[in-house]
């Protein structure tokens, strides 16, 4: 759908008050998804979480898409419980495969809720999509509903930056074919990077114990999750990748970005640039402290008002 560079700059302009948003997320890929919903859900004067969705994913633990998006699933309810929020009607399963290179249309509960709610927006009021997972999801709604590029913002947690010597990233590498449907869509985009970028994201064991961890039964299992990750945690820090991708929506300031030609994307994963493309939001940089400020306050707000939390150690 055809879309003037006027609106899609009005459309990728950041916003006061409080934004609607849906995240879609392969949660229980890595660690960095669970830290990036919690801090979503715990800004309910920026954001309201209107819907959760279930990406797929293949890893050392599965081979199977499918199996990956029901461990998302059940990853996403295992957070909500530990902050007390029932799922009914906010958490949708995802696809089980990628579009890939055929860009065939794929049918699940949460492409139809994406396709709704994007409906039920407007130019003036988007709905923000923050995707921290392969494109599938987004990219199939895509393809069956073209007319919701006008009504959506994608905020996408993909790729490396744009001058890497490659592209194979983990959320872009599975779903190429999804990634082209994205980029080649119209779509008003926010492309936040992996390494160049989120690659300075991290904490390590030592601040999640301090500044996490104590922090009601959300802080233990955050904790359990990060240093869970690696058996050796000497000189050890972890990327929270996926926190720059919330950090774009909840303050733009952590996030800050210019306007590019949204790439070509080969099939070989490399970008290829043509100046006459659609702009996109491109950030390229992150305040990580601030972000992780911001984080740390409002769990230790929400677990004094629940008063489960212990008091961290004294420095």
């Amino acid at each position: 759908m055809l879309m003037s560079e006027s609106r899609r700059l009005s459309m990728l302009a950041p916003r006061s008050g409080r934004r609607r948003i849906v995240i879609d997320t392969d949660t229980f890929n890595e660690i960095d998804d669970q830290f990036a919903i919690v801090h979503a859900l715990l800004s309910r004067d920026t954001v309201s979480v209107e819907a959760i969705y279930a990406a797929p994913f293949v890893n050392e633990t599965t081979q199977d898409p499918a199996r990956g998006m029901e461990l998302s699933y059940d990853e996403i309810l295992a957070l909500l419980d530990r902050l007390a929020i029932a799922p009914v009607g906010l958490v949708h399963r995802g696809v089980t495969d990628y579009v890939g290179p055929q860009k065939k249309p794929l049918q699940a509960p949460a492409v139809d809720d994406l396709i709704a709610r994007a409906r039920r927006s407007t130019p003036d009021n988007p709905l923000y999509v923050i995707a921290m997972a392969a494109i599938s999801n987004v990219a199939a709604a895509l393809i069956a509903a073209p007319d919701i590029v006008s009504n959506i913002v994608v905020v996408w947690r993909g790729g490396h930056a744009i001058d890497w010597q490659h592209q194979r990233e983990f959320n872009l590498e599975p779903d190429v074919g999804g990634t082209q449907v994205l980029f080649d869509s119209g779509v008003p985009l926010v492309l936040v990077p992996c390494e160049g970028v989120t690659s300075i994201l991290h904490s390590t064991v030592p601040e999640i114990e301090r500044y996490v961890e104590p922090y009601g039964e959300i802080g233990r299992f955050l904790a359990m999750r990060f240093k869970g990750y690696c058996d050796d945690h000497v000189g050890w820090a972890k990327e929270i990748w996926d926190m720059g991708a919330t950090a774009w929506i909840l303050n733009s300031d952590w996030a800050p970005s210019a306007f590019l030609p949204t790439p070509i994307l080969t099939d070989d994963m490399h970008y290829s640039t043509d100046r006459s493309r659609h702009v996109m939001r491109y950030v390229y940089a992150i305040d990580r402290n601030r972000i992780m400020k911001d984080f740390i306050s409002r769990l230790s707000t929400l677990c004094t008002a629940s008063a489960q939390c212990a008091a961290p150690s004294a420095a």
